[in-house]
């Protein structure tokens, strides 16, 4: 961990048995010894899962019995914060819980129960104020309403585009697997619209924008203008297209020529081929395109701050402009998180939507 007299200072490394009373310091660095004795051997893969959550348990011990113990007569503005062992142990043990769960190979239900497990016991931590003498909960205690608003924001980002990614793109992805000259002219210019660098699309669109909020009557009062909401969203409904129309496309092609043809000896018109056969067996790989496009988003999304979209890319850069790296990290670190619960949500998604042998037989 490290101790600093204020938010902006660098801080001043204090090793993990050094940080409180060694009663209460060690239990935790001998769960984070054995967490590393059982997660490192690769053999047992039960054993590396109890090894990783031993080891997890033990960092985050430490933390909370180090954090009121280092800020004890500190001074007012001191700030107490995770140090790189912290998150070099945090890391091996990610890793480690990541690859037993491989090697167990959950299904889908299983792994959803897992993440509902996770999200309820971090959950659990913060709201029990264990760790609220960390300077990241300090930084966020000063500005929860704030966090909130641009969560929402970050939200409405995120899964707007993507609803009206999807909207745009479902429609046309079905006209490009029928014409295929369609096809050939939409595919090439989504995919030119994907090599522009995000930061240059951001731009991009404040001039477009800016003309048609000052242009067109009645665009400002829905919020168009050069900066803010508006232009952040149409940059990543830009950027979602193509996932969304490609998937869309090699979805329909998947289905089998010996199905299709059957359901049209059947007398199924085009329409109920494409309702009862074509998407039920695209579904899968149309949902891979959603969730490509959603965990992009989610990412992308950051870099609405710079362009007054808000969002957690609003810490973010506020954190760079004054040096204060926590004010970085509580941005940050809930954009991992969203991404990573997104795409486990996803692929769940995926696996009860892809045919089994059976049914495909």
């Amino acid at each position: 961990m490290t101790l600093a007299a204020n938010r902006i200072v660098a801080g001043q490394g204090v090793m993990s048995w050094n940080v409180a009373d060694p009663v209460a310091t060690w239990p935790g660095v001998g769960a984070v010894l054995l967490g590393l004795a059982f997660g490192l051997p690769a053999r047992f893969a039960r054993l590396r899962l109890c090894g990783a959550v031993l080891g997890l348990v033990g960092v985050l011990w430490l933390l909370m019995q180090g954090a009121p113990a280092l800020l004890d007569q500190a001074g007012e503005y001191a700030r107490v914060s995770p140090a790189m062992g912290f998150w070099f142990l945090f890391a091996i043990f990610s890793l480690l819980l990541v690859d037993a769960l491989l090697a167990m190979a959950p299904g889908p239900l299983a792994r959803g129960g897992l993440l509902a497990v996770v999200v309820g016991a971090m959950g659990a931590v913060l709201w029990s104020g264990l760790l609220s003498d960390l300077s990241i909960l300090r930084e966020y205690s000063a500005r929860s309403d704030a966090f909130y608003r641009e969560f929402l924001r970050h939200l409405g980002l995120a899964f707007g585009s993507l609803g009206a990614a999807a909207v745009i793109g479902f429609p046309v992805g079905i006209l490009s697997h029928r014409r295929a000259g369609l096809r050939a002219a939409i595919l090439p210019i989504l995919s030119f619209l994907q090599t522009v660098p995000s930061l240059a699309m951001f731009g991009l669109m404040i001039p477009l924008l800016g003309w048609v909020g000052h242009t067109v009557p009645g665009a400002q009062a829905i919020g168009i203008a050069g900066i803010g909401f508006a232009p952040a969203f149409l940059a990543l409904v830009l950027y979602s297209l193509l996932p969304v129309v490609g998937n869309t496309v090699a979805g329909l092609a998947s289905a089998p020529p010996a199905a299709v043809e059957a359901a049209r000896g059947m007398g199924m018109t085009q329409q109920q081929r494409l309702l009862r056969v074509e998407l039920p067996l695209g579904l899968p790989i149309i949902l891979t395109g959603l969730r490509i496009v959603l965990v992009q988003n989610i990412g992308l999304a950051v870099i609405a701050g710079l362009i007054g979209g808000g969002g957690f890319g609003t810490f973010v850069f506020q954190g760079l402009n004054q040096t204060a790296t926590d004010l970085i990290l509580l941005g940050a670190l809930p954009t991992v998180i969203l991404a990573l619960a997104s795409a486990i949500v996803m692929d769940i998604l995926v696996e009860l939507t892809r045919p089994t042998a059976k049914e495909t037989a």
